[in-house]
């Protein structure tokens, strides 16, 4: 599945949803399934500047695609990191760098979050750009 499918996916998902907590839950939801990061990976290369709570994002690169995880101390920053892991998470560099993050304002989530968690939120795909850069320089 490409990363605008998967996209997709998510902006049909939060369709369904009937109001904010509803989304809220759902992105709880998915920081719930979202495996973590072992405490050799939480360090200060991993962590994220600007999010209101920890966020850590780890990236390895095999087979040519970059894959990620990531881990929280917040419920609801697990979750909105999860959501970027689920779709950015087994492609390539190239797939990463074309990708926009649309969807993002399509499902209202930065109107539905604090400024702070709005600015992590940016933090957290422009980590994820970053790393795409860096693989792709490395390559």
């Amino acid at each position: 599945m490409t990363i605008k499918e998967k996209q997709q996916e998510i902006i049909d998902e939060f369709a369904f949803l009937d109001d904010w907590e509803q989304k809220y839950e759902y992105i709880i939801d998915l920081g719930k399934e979202l495996k973590g990061l072992p405490e050799d990976k939480k360090t200060d290369e991993n962590l994220i500047k600007g999010c209101q709570s920890k966020v850590w994002i780890d990236a390895e690169f095999k087979e040519g695609k970059l894959f990620f995880n990531a881990d929280s101390d917040g419920i609801l920053p697990k979750g909105i990191v999860s959501l970027l892991v689920s779709i950015y998470s087994g492609h390539s560099t190239q797939e990463i760098l074309d990708s926009d993050f649309a969807f993002i304002s399509e499902i209202g989530l930065q109107e539905f979050l604090s400024p702070s968690r709005a600015n992590g939120l940016m933090a957290m795909t422009k980590q994820i750009k970053f790393y795409a850069v860096a693989y792709q320089l490395k390559s």
